[in-house]
């Protein structure tokens, strides 16, 4: 009897834990960045109306967009725009592509992983912008100097997301692979680079923002058009306005590269739950 008393006070108490497995999953909160963005201009704006923050520090929101509209009124939004997504695009695409097989073969060959991670080892903590004048020589002041430089700061910080995420593939997976008899190509193709994924888009994240950089660097050397041409231009002339402008428009063109992350995330990387 006293059994039976305790077992049901036991059951009153029993409590339902949740399954803990997706606890870290993440939820869209679409807003909320929006609401942090608008925040932060809303104290600007407060700041600079008001007097709090000077103007020869930071210039007034307002004025900034309206600088925006001005810009993009006139056509030189278009004429600066078009010459940098080209230089992004293109120095981006071989650099990623170039990055992300070549860190393919160093994470599956051992003589590409003992041959070249020396190599990439010495040429990843070279300051990418110092090595300017040297592709200007190579390459001329034109577009390829522009286009090597882009390629080679992406190239080297993919190498080395890619090939770590091919060594954090879980190789039990592998082995379980092996097991049942896939081929070589079969556990690359289904195992492998699935399992890499997430990391190397990670490392695609990092590596855009660095071209994003780089690209800024390039055009502020023999480039007429292009955005950092027009920050530079800004610059030269204490122009804050013009300057944040240019600002603005770089770190939206970095956010629209993180949400083309995301989408390619989503879509790639569906069996993740």
């Amino acid at each position: 009897m006293a059994d039976a008393s305790v077992s049901e006070s036991r059951k009153d108490t029993a409590q339902t834990v949740r399954f803990r497995g997706g606890g870290f999953a993440p939820k869209p909160r679409r807003w909320t960045g929006i609401a942090v963005f608008a925040v932060l201009i809303l104290v600007m704006e407060w700041g600079t109306q008001s007097g709090w923050i000077s103007a020869l520090t930071l210039p007034k929101p307002s004025d900034v967009l309206r600088t925006l509209v001005e810009l993009y009124q006139s056509g030189q939004f278009t004429a600066h725009m078009l010459p940098s997504l080209t230089r992004l695009a293109v120095g981006g695409f071989l650099g990623a592509v170039a990055g992300t097989g070549t860190g393919i073969l160093i994470g599956l060959f051992s003589y590409a992983r003992s041959g070249l991670v020396p190599l990439v080892a010495a040429l990843f903590p070279v300051p990418k912008i110092a090595l300017l004048p040297l592709f200007v020589i190579w390459f001329g002041i034109d577009e390829g100097s522009k286009y090597a430089l882009i390629a080679f700061g992406t190239f080297t910080p993919t190498v080395v997301a890619t090939y770590g995420a091919v060594d954090n593939v879980d190789r039990t997976l592998i082995r379980m692979g092996q097991s049942f008899g896939l081929s070589w190509l079969s556990i690359v193709r289904k195992i492998i680079l699935p399992g890499a994924m997430p990391g190397i888009l990670s490392g695609l994240r990092i590596s855009l923002a660095i071209a994003i950089i780089l690209l800024t660097a390039a055009e502020m050397l023999g480039a007429e058009y292009g955005i950092g041409a027009y920050v530079l231009q800004a610059g030269s002339l204490y122009d804050l306005d013009r300057l944040f402008a240019g600002v603005v428009i770089l770190s939206l063109l970095g956010v629209i590269l993180n949400m083309v992350i995301g989408f390619l995330e989503r879509r790639l990387l569906v069996w993740r739950v």
